[in-house]
């Protein structure tokens, strides 16, 4: 995570967002009176959400736990993926 002033980031917004969308940076805009800002890219923004969506309930963690249990327990099995018809 980088933190820089708002005068920094104005002058080098650019680099700054290059960073945010190339290097997955997460750049922290220092404001007066601790009005901060945290700049993600959208990528990272909707893999947070996602990642929020599967852990906010107990039966979507209790089953990703299951899923993780049994990938380490050698239970996965590995399918053909069909195509689909258009018709």
């Amino acid at each position: 995570m980088i933190a820089v002033n708002y005068t920094q980031f104005r002058n080098e917004m650019k680099t700054h967002l290059d960073l945010v969308t190339d290097d997955y940076e997460a750049v922290v805009v220092t404001r007066k009176e601790n009005k901060n800002v945290v700049i993600i890219s959208e990528e990272t923004y909707n893999n947070l959400l996602e990642n929020f969506h599967v852990l906010s309930s107990k039966s979507n963690l209790d089953w990703l736990m299951e899923s993780k249990k049994q990938l380490e327990e050698g239970r996965a099995k590995r399918h053909e993926l069909k195509e689909a018809c258009d018709e």
